[in-house]
């Protein structure tokens, strides 16, 4: 087993970016609930521990925990912003309220510390916090301040535990990354052995263990991560049948592209499946975006388990799951943003052994590098992520085939006219909403009552935050010409600006 670091979870909303971070140190981490802090100490022995920021204060009542025997195992330990008044208020410390601090802050620290070694004195620190270390606990030294905080950052050397106010996680902590790898590499002793050849190997042969010579299906959509699973199952199990369902809310054309791709270009074991018709049976009159999702992943279920019959004894389903799947859905303490089709819309039972999920712990940008790693073409690679659900969380409201028509033709213009300007390398992901939304138009001196179409385009590394994309306004100009002309029953076209979080990347 990789070396591992445990973040724990208290719920703050920068956690899966404190993961990412430690990822991208080339170290294997986990991220936590505190509830599950010791059984997770006795199941992985960590090599390090980091405490996650939260939004609770801590000597409120109910506020989360720790017990204080946790700190005297020997496993170094990291508080960030809420962690760091835990650490302190868990020992003899206090921790106060104010000075409040938000944005951006100088940090003077003592270079001397083995978390600043190899760091200016001053620097460019990111505050979030209402409450500060009020009294350190004993044994611990103060080893970073701003104008407003005394206590920036303590440590107790001695006992490897430290705790920083700030975020070094985001970005606008300038020397953030390499105070993280400080801690890692100086303070834990890591190795840096997570890597993605190191990823396979290990996953194949624990693959191989489990499935041994059994039969196995993978649920292939086409986008990236059930591509990539699949071809890690391949490795390890040559009795791999990947079905692909046409649910009838595809892009256009993007059916045949899968079986092209998947069945005459890679050689899989690619059964297709057309149940169109059985999907938008069960979703009419739906309109309520998270009955949408069940709906959806039940009857991938149910479809999966038919196509099991036909080849005979089947044992395990694979699926595409990644980290960001699992957390939405409601990993640990965060908040539930929505279901996903092969996380929360799994329904109660399910015909297979079990399920296999390679990828559940990969973050996107961590399957991209996973997927060139095996060897899969660019064009499988970087292709840009697809929901499960497929348009039907793009059209808000009720389904019907019509409107399923128009999306697909606004999305396809869409779709083209960023690849003609040269930016679907440069934007993560972009797509086409039909909104439940008419509006009074004018066409050939004709009035309309049309539909508004929405376009979404956003720049990201993994999906958890986005950035909506500045796409030139001559292009977009382009894009909106060319869907109010060509595509019928719409008569105006949006863009959405909002950037995640407030907003999901998708509008469902």
């Amino acid at each position: 087993m990789a070396q591992t670091v445990l973040v724990v979870d208290f719920g703050g909303q920068y956690n899966q970016l404190i993961a990412r971070r430690v990822r991208e140190a080339n170290v294997y981490c986990e991220l936590i609930s505190y509830t599950k802090i010791k059984e997770k100490i006795n199941e992985l022995h960590p090599i390090g521990m980091i405490f996650t920021g939260g939004p609770s204060s801590f000597n409120d009542e109910g506020a989360p925990r720790i017990d204080a025997d946790v700190l005297s195992l020997g496993i170094p330990v990291l508080g960030i912003c809420y962690g760091c008044q835990l650490i302190a208020g868990t020992l003899d410390g206090a921790v106060g309220k104010g000075p409040r601090e938000y944005g951006k802050r100088t940090l003077a620290a003592d270079v001397t510390s083995a978390l600043f070694k190899g760091l200016p004195r001053e620097s460019q620190c990111w505050m979030s916090h209402t409450n500060y270390i009020e009294k350190v606990p004993t044994g611990f030294t103060v080893s970073a301040t701003t104008e407003t905080c005394p206590a920036a950052a303590v440590e107790c050397a001695d006992r490897k535990l430290y705790g920083v106010q700030f975020h070094p996680e985001v970005m606008h902590t300038t020397h953030g990354f390499e105070i993280l790898k400080n801690f890692l590499y100086g303070v834990c002793g890591a190795s840096g052995e997570w890597t993605m050849s190191g990823y396979v190997e290990r996953t194949v042969a624990e693959l191989k263990a489990k499935i041994g010579d059994k039969k196995v299906l993978c649920a292939l959509s086409g986008g990236v991560d059930s591509a990539v699973a699949a071809t890690l199952v391949h490795r390890a199990c040559k009795k791999l049948t990947c079905i692909f369902v046409d649910h009838g809310l595809l892009r256009k054309g993007e059916a045949e592209e899968v079986v092209r791709v998947f069945r005459d270009e890679q050689g899989m074991n690619l059964v297709a499946v057309d149940a169109g018709e059985r999907f938008l049976t069960k979703l009419k009159g739906v309109s309520e975006p998270e009955k949408k999702r069940k709906i959806i992943g039940e009857e991938f279920i149910r479809v999966f388990e038919q196509e099991a019959k036909k080849i005979g004894t089947v044992d395990y389903l694979v699926q595409g799951t990644i980290y960001p799947d699992v957390i939405e859905s409601g990993l640990n303490h965060s908040a539930k943003i929505k279901s996903h089709h092969n996380v929360g819309g799994l329904p109660d039972v399910v015909d297979f052994k079990e399920l296999v999920e390679p990828l559940r712990l990969l973050f996107k940008d961590e399957v991209r590098r996973l997927g060139f790693e095996l060897g899969l073409p660019e064009a499988i690679v970087m292709r840009q992520p697809f929901p499960g659900p497929g348009l039907a969380i793009r059209v808000i409201g009720d389904i019907t085939e019509n409107k399923l028509e128009i999306l697909r033709d606004a999305d396809y213009i869409f779709r083209e006219e960023i690849a003609n300007a040269g930016l679907d390398r440069e934007i993560w992901q972009y797509f086409a909403v039909l909104t439940d939304v008419r509006t009074v138009g004018v066409m050939g001196d004709e009035r309309t009552y049309d539909y508004t179409v929405g376009l979404r385009a956003v720049t990201s590394v993994d999906g958890m935050t986005a950035d909506w994309a500045r796409i030139p306004f001559d292009v977009m100009q382009t894009i909106s010409d060319r869907i109010v002309n060509e595509v019928h029953n719409v008569n105006r076209v949006v863009y959405d600006i909002t950037s995640k979080p407030p907003a999901t990347i998708e509008w469902e």
